[in-house]
């Protein structure tokens, strides 16, 4: 069995103190750069793997990050949770992951057991904004938390999204561009913060395309099998554009488009959001709004470094992040075309 390197053994490799190398591997005090270097050198030259435990018990803390999530399913998350994954590192902090699918109950519990467990901070992508909110408030007084991508009304934690609003504004300013003028949408029902968001913009601005189109919408849920069934529902009315409010419903509705004899983009146009990697793998590819899933990941880790929640309420922030807009095939325009949101 291989004896485990000690801070004495990197010390007497590195010629410094116990003291200067528990400084420089901790990072708890400035060190001069030479003697910093020396110290890693000689540490990565050991093998030197700190005693986590330890070091957990001698400053009460973790070090590790909890994050809950609606559903693992939705390829946004992943994506999104890589992102995160990176950031905490670079800060040298772990992330352990909690999936609630898409139940509140099941969301506080998992809330519940992290805090149970002693983590430094808490990450949130909140399953319904009114129903989520008592389980995410009394956990943001106990420990940082910072909601991510939805949230869960005003004053109950920092929080760190993009902007919706905008992101469906490109979309329908892009459509009335290419002249479509009866559009229709298909979202989700319920009260998560992006599905009310994105539903409420496309209600906003589809006046100005067709006085009738807010009324041509159809609520389910953010998946393929939903986005088939929903151009059932709706393709009778004979809209020239299905405005999805996520990827995946987008793809399914193609598919079912597809089935139906109906031609992409030269009688109806499909947009998505969110940009998840099956968008530009769809046939035709697909027009979609792109989420800054890296910018979103590091305004998070920025927002917890600056102790989540804290403070009195008026003192939370809420951060909106810009979408932009890339043009693919499906709806009539070449690739590659990327338009940034205002």
């Amino acid at each position: 069995m291989v004896a485990e390197v000690t801070l004495r053994d990197v010390a007497h490799a590195s010629g410094c103190s116990i003291a200067t190398v528990s400084r420089v591997l901790a990072g708890t005090r400035p060190v001069g750069a030479e003697t910093a270097r020396t110290v890693r050198e000689a540490a990565a030259r050991l093998g030197y793997r700190p005693n986590q435990v330890a070091r957990a018990l001698r400053s009460r803390s973790t070090g590790i990050v909890g994050l809950v999530l609606p559903q693992i399913t939705n390829p946004f998350f992943p994506a999104l949770v890589r992102e995160l994954e990176h950031a905490l590192h670079a800060e040298g902090r772990a992330l352990l992951l909690a999936d609630c699918d898409d139940d509140p109950q099941t969301e506080a519990a998992r809330i519940s057991a992290f805090l149970d467990r002693q983590v430094d901070a808490l990450l949130v992508m909140p399953v319904d904004e009114r129903h989520s909110r008592d389980a995410v408030a009394s956990a943001a007084e106990r420990v940082p938390l910072v909601l991510l991508d939805r949230g869960c009304g005003p004053g109950v934690a920092d929080s760190v999204a993009v902007d919706n609003s905008a992101g469906m504004a490109l979309v329908l300013e892009h459509l009335a561009a290419r002249g479509r003028r009866r559009p229709c949408f298909v979202g989700a029902a319920g009260t998560a913060s992006a599905a009310v968001e994105r539903h409420a913009a496309y209600e906003a601005g589809a006046g100005a395309l067709d006085p009738d189109g807010p009324g041509r919408v159809a609520l389910g849920d953010f998946s393929v099998e939903w986005g088939r069934a929903a151009v059932d529902r709706l393709w009778p009315s004979r809209p020239d554009a299905v405005v999805c409010a996520n990827d995946l419903i987008a793809v399914g509705a193609l598919q079912r488009l597809r089935q139906l004899g109906a031609e992409v983009p030269g009688e109806v146009a499909v947009t998505g959001f969110d940009d998840i990697p099956l968008a530009g793998l769809a046939d035709p590819a697909l027009t979609t709004v792109r989420q800054p899933v890296a910018e979103l990941a590091a305004e998070a880790a920025r927002l917890l470094g600056r102790g989540g929640t804290g403070g009195a309420p008026g003192s939370r922030r809420t951060v909106r992040l810009t979408p932009e807009l890339v043009v693919r095939a499906s709806s009539g325009s070449p690739a590659r075309d990327v338009t940034p949101g205002h």
